[in-house]
């Protein structure tokens, strides 16, 4: 045998070696395919379908700070700057009766402790107590399973809306745990909602009423630039009832609107005078710009009879770039048997 004979048998058995070898290797599997986030439309824009669901998800929400001034519990002029956190999940989906919706809203504030503005009946828009950021703390602003018109759970009235401006007192507590039924039919909506009435105290007694029930109700249309709202309500803890008309138009370069209220007595719908009327008028200034001044009337403000009072405010609403946006209002307060004052806020809002 030669060397050229060996060499090439050599060559073949390595060649044979390895190959069995390369039979036994370990071969690593494919990776799956990567399911990727798809948008939703079908609920306006946001929404992304929930992987290996046909649910569909929006997340939300805002960071706020803000700067109170104003009378505080003890008549002296004073101020409070807060943040707010809010985070917003709004689940989606197509059933045999209807949108299946589930709805998580969460606060988180936080503030120097001890001052937040609230809205007193007798001495409007104050700043005392946990109203606006007072104090750190993290809560639910709204929770609740909406299905075919109905809906229940933690959720704000329809006493929490009010008008563009910053000026009007429209409304007293606005959070309720409810069960409610809406009809909307486009043009023409109405709805009835049972509320626990929470624990709270009437600022004219000092007295308490603990936990009872609420009734409210709404009726709405709107046709062309023209919507109208009526409301009513009924707080069987205090035995009292109110009644809450807006109307609002396009006119000419922005919007009217005008609002009229009535309370039978101090109820947790509405608690700042016995009637009262409203309006303000909302119009862009600049492309960036909004300018909104408003009056209210109040006949026996804080329900002391023959108290009357009359407020007037501005407020102006900049847009500084896309989903920033700073909003600030003054308004002036002049009863007839108080002192009269002045209050207001400012605030920077990056939206999400």
């Amino acid at each position: 045998m030669n060397i050229k004979s060996l060499l090439i048998g050599s060559a073949a058995a390595l060649a044979a070696v390895s190959g069995a070898q390369a039979a036994d290797a370990i071969v690593a599997a494919e990776p799956e395919p990567m399911e990727y986030v798809r948008v939703c439309d079908a609920f306006g824009t946001g929404f992304f379908y929930i992987p290996g669901t046909e649910t569909c998800l929006k997340i939300g929400g805002y960071v706020r700070f803000q700067t109170d001034f104003g009378r505080d519990q003890f008549g002296n002029s004073d101020w409070n700057s807060w943040t707010r956190a809010r985070v917003a999940f709004d689940a989606k989906s197509d059933t045999e009766l209807g949108t299946l919706t589930s709805f998580i809203a969460i606060h988180g504030e936080a503030g120097n402790g001890g001052f937040g503005v609230d809205v007193d009946p007798v001495t409007g828009p104050s700043i005392f107590g946990l109203g606006s950021g007072a104090t750190s703390d993290f809560y639910v602003d709204e929770a609740y399973i909406e299905l075919g018109g109905f809906r229940v759970g933690t959720f704000l009235n329809w006493w929490d809306n009010d008008m563009i401006g910053e000026t009007e007192t429209a409304s007293n507590i606005t959070r309720y745990t409810s069960v409610r039924y809406v009809y909307d039919g486009g043009t023409f909506r109405a709805g009835l909602s049972v509320d626990e009435i929470p624990d709270y105290t009437n600022l004219l007694t000092n007295g308490t009423y603990h936990n009872d029930v609420g009734f409210s109700g709404m009726v709405a249309a709107t046709l062309g630039g023209v919507n109208f709202e009526l409301l009513g309500a009924y707080d069987n803890a205090a035995e009292e009832g109110a009644v809450r008309a807006w109307l609002s138009a396009e006119v000419g370069p922005g919007t009217l609107e005008v609002m009229g209220l009535y309370a039978s007595g101090y109820n947790s719908y509405y608690a700042a005078s016995e009637w009262s009327i409203a309006a303000d008028y909302s119009f862009k200034a600049t492309d960036k710009l909004a300018i909104t001044p408003g009056a209210q009337y109040f006949s026996d403000y804080g329900f002391d009879n023959g108290n009357d009072a009359w407020r007037v405010g501005l407020t102006l609403d900049y847009k500084v770039v896309e989903n920033l946006d700073l909003k600030a209002t003054v308004n002036y307060t002049n009863p007839d048997n108080d002192d009269d004052f002045v209050t207001g806020f400012l605030r920077l809002q990056r939206s999400f």
